[in-house]
C-alpha cells in the first residue's frame, strides 16, 4: 500500500470515520466494509458505513449490517456524516462514478480518502491498495489488518464478514484467480470460530418460492449459441413484477449459462424497475476477456471473469448489438481453452 505508515500512524489516534461500499453491494462490498468498521472500532474509531442504494436481505444478517446508512433512503444524514468524517474508506470499488451522489458528497470532502479495491483502471485516492490479482476486497482487508499487525483483533463476527465476501467474489471458490494465499486466509478464518455451514445457509439458502420462479423463467430465455460458446439470458421489467422481484433475486442467475458443456461466456440482460435502461452482467471461463468486453461495448467493466455494464437501447435493440458484437469475437471465443 501507498504511504502504509503514514496511514498507520493517522490511525493510532481515534477519529471519525466513514466507510463506502459500491452502489448494489454485494458480499464483498458489504462483508469488507463491515469487518473493516468492526476492526477500526476495536482500534477506538467511531466508524459509519454508508452505502449508496440498499442491499439483499441475504447480506442483511452479518453483524451491524442493518446499521448501515443507506443514502437513498436518508440522503441527508448521509451527507452530513460524510461531511463530518476525518478519514474516508472507500472499499470494493475504485471510480467515483459507481456511487451515484454520494459520489459528488465525497470529492467536496478534503479530508484523506483510503481506497482498498481489486478492480482495474482506479481512479487516484490520497492512500491506495490496489491489487487485481486478488479475488476479493474482503481478502485485502484481512492483508491489511495483518500489515497493520492486528490480526489477533479479528474475532469470529469479524472472520464471518470476511469469509462471506471471499465465499461471494470468489463464486465458492471456484474461480481461477482464487489462489493458495485465500485458502490460507480461509484456513485462519476456520481457526477464528467461523461456522460455514451457518455462512452459507444465511447466504444461500434463504430464497423465497418468487425468486425460484423467477430463476426459472429466466432460464426458460435462455439462448445458446454454440458457435460462438456463449449463452446468454434476459429478464424484463414486467416479468420482475409479477414475480415481486426483490433487491438481489437476480443474484448469480449469469452464472447458469456457464454451466453448458465447452461454453465460456454468459450474460444476462435485465430491465430496470424504475429507470429505462437494461443492466448487465457478463461472465466468462478462461482468458475471455468480459472487463474489456464491457468497457468497449457496454459502459462497463469489472474483472477479467465477471464484469457489468448497461445498455440505454431497448432490450430488442440490446440483444441484437450483443449478437452481432459475437460476430467479432468468434475467433477469440474459440480459442479459449479450459
Amino acid at each position: 500500500m501507498e504511504n502504509f505508515q503514514e496511514l498507520k500512524q493517522l490511525l493510532s489516534q481515534p477519529k471519525k470515520i466513514v466507510l463506502i461500499p459500491h452502489r448494489n453491494p454485494d458480499g464483498d462490498a458489504i462483508g469488507s466494509t463491515l469487518a473493516m468498521s468492526h476492526y477500526l472500532a476495536k482500534l477506538g474509531h467511531e466508524c459509519e458505513i454508508i452505502a449508496p442504494n440498499d442491499f439483499p436481505k441475504f447480506l442483511k444478517w452479518m453483524e451491524g449490517a442493518r446499521k448501515i446508512g443507506i443514502a437513498e433512503y436518508n440522503p441527508a444524514k448521509c451527507r452530513i456524516q460524510i461531511e463530518k468524517a476525518e478519514l474516508i474508506f472507500i472499499l470494493d470499488f475504485n471510480n467515483i462514478s459507481r456511487i451515484d451522489e454520494v459520489g459528488d458528497w465525497l470529492q467536496r470532502s478534503t479530508v484523506p480518502k483510503v481506497m482498498i479495491d481489486h478492480h482495474q483502471d482506479p481512479d487516484q485516492f490520497d492512500y491506495m491498495y490496489s491489487d487485481v490479482n486478488l479475488p476479493a476486497t474482503c481478502q485485502m482487508v484481512y492483508n491489511f489488518i495483518e500489515a497493520m499487525g492486528h490480526l489477533d483483533l479479528i474475532d469470529k463476527t469479524i472472520a464471518e464478514c470476511i469469509y462471506t465476501g471471499i465465499m461471494t467474489d470468489t463464486g465458492n471458490f471456484r474461480f481461477r484467480n482464487t489462489s493458495a494465499s485465500t485458502h490460507r486466509v480461509v484456513a485462519d478464518l476456520f481457526d477464528r470460530g467461523i461456522e460455514v455451514d451457518k455462512i452459507y445457509n444465511n447466504v444461500f439458502d434463504t430464497q423465497s418460492p418468487n425468486r425460484l420462479k423467477l430463476l426459472g423463467l429466466v432460464l426458460e430465455s435462455l439462448q445458446a449459441m454454440p458457435e460462438h460458446r456463449t449463452a446468454y439470458m434476459h429478464l424484463t421489467r414486467e416479468e420482475q413484477l409479477e414475480f415481486s422481484s426483490q433487491k438481489g433475486d437476480t443474484e448469480g442467475f449469469v452464472n447458469y449459462g456457464l454451466g453448458i458443456n465447452n461454453f465460456v461466456f454468459s450474460v444476462i440482460f435485465i430491465e430496470d424497475q424504475q429507470h429505462d435502461f437494461i443492466k448487465i452482467s457478463f461472465r466468462s471461463k478462461g482468458n475471455f476477456d468480459v472487463n474489456n468486453f464491457a468497457r468497449k461495448h457496454f459502459n462497463g467493466g469489472g474483472h477479467i471473469n465477471a464484469a457489468g455494464g448497461r445498455s440505454d437501447l431497448n432490450m430488442e435493440e440490446t440483444i441484437q448489438k450483443f449478437r452481432e458484437l459475437l460476430d467479432i469475437y468468434k475467433e477469440e471465443l474459440e480459442e479459449v481453452t479450459l
